[in-house]
Parts: structure tokens; C-alpha cells; sequence
């Protein structure tokens, strides 16, 4: 039978938990994965009264890369199907300054849109929403207006809306 050497020993045991260990663990910059839609934290504090303007406060941080929602507000009657007419209250902020680019409600009036027709991010935020709710929805700029931009949307700018469901078709 063959000895093995004791320094052999410490050594094959060395190696294997260091092979252990890079496979168990991850780099820091690794270990923070994207904000989860149940995370309050990932998406800016809004204020303001059911059907009045709502204010949201400058986003902070890393913007997410994910498409994220999150009802403020449930609403109790029909449910926007990727293929519905919306009609809806709505404000929209960019996430690098937290400034206003868009708002139904500062033209005084709702707008009306099918989901056919507007960006992934809206059409995809929107679905599932019911009349009555107030969503959160911040929009990647993959889903967004990209690397072009749009008016005054910067190119790959990550978007932040406040939307009231008021209407489903």
C-alpha cells in the first residue's frame, strides 16, 4: 500500500475547497441581482390623492433592467389584455433627474391608447391592470424609446410612470 506524504495531503485538500468555494460563491458585483417586483425599495416614493396628480420622487441609484410594476392602488373591474384600449391618467418621469417628460394630467384631459400601439414597456406594464388601479411601472430603455431617444427622453434612458386605469376596452 502507497503512503501518501502529508504535504500531498494538505495540498489535494486546499485544492478542493478552493474549488468548492469558487463554485458556491459569487463576486460581489455578481451576488446583487436586479430589483424583484415585490422590492419597495427598487422603485421611487410616489405621493398624491387617487385621481389627482401624482408625484414621484427622483429615482435613485442603479435603474433596473427589468421591466417592473406594482399596483399603488388595486383596482376591482376589468383587466387590460395585451390587445385592449386603455384609457388612462398618466405621468411619466426619466430616472436619471426625475423630470416630468409626459403628463395627461397637466394637458387636462385622459388619454386613450391601445396596447398594440405603444411601447413594450407600457403594453407589457399595462397588462393585467384593472379599472380603478393606480400602477408603477418603470421601463427598461429595451422597452423604452432604446438608444434613440425619443423628444425629450434621452437615448437608453430608463422611464418611471404613474398610471391610473380609468377605462378598459
Amino acid at each position: 500500500m502507497r503512503r501518501s506524504h502529508p504535504l500531498s495531503i494538505a495540498l489535494t485538500a486546499f485544492t478542493a475547497l478552493t474549488l468548492l468555494t469558487a463554485c458556491t460563491s459569487q463576486p460581489e458585483s455578481l451576488a446583487t441581482s436586479a430589483p424583484s417586483q415585490s422590492d419597495p425599495a427598487a422603485f421611487p416614493a410616489v405621493s398624491g390623492d387617487a385621481g389627482a396628480e401624482p408625484v414621484i420622487s427622483t429615482p435613485s441609484g442603479t435603474p433596473p433592467t427589468e421591466l417592473m410594476t406594482r399596483d399603488l392602488i388595486k383596482g376591482s373591474g376589468p383587466a387590460a389584455t395585451p390587445d385592449s384600449t386603455v384609457t388612462v391618467h398618466y405621468v411619466g418621469v426619466s430616472w436619471s433627474d426625475g423630470a416630468i417628460f409626459d403628463s395627461s394630467w397637466k394637458r387636462g384631459t385622459p388619454a386613450e391608447f391601445s396596447l398594440t400601439q405603444v411601447i413594450s414597456g407600457w403594453a407589457q406594464g399595462l397588462t393585467g391592470a384593472q379599472v380603478g388601479a393606480r400602477r408603477q411601472i418603470i421601463i427598461p430603455p429595451a422597452l423604452g424609446y432604446g438608444e434613440s431617444g425619443q423628444g425629450s427622453i434621452q437615448p437608453n434612458e430608463t422611464l418611471v410612470f404613474v398610471v391610473d386605469i380609468l377605462g378598459v376596452k
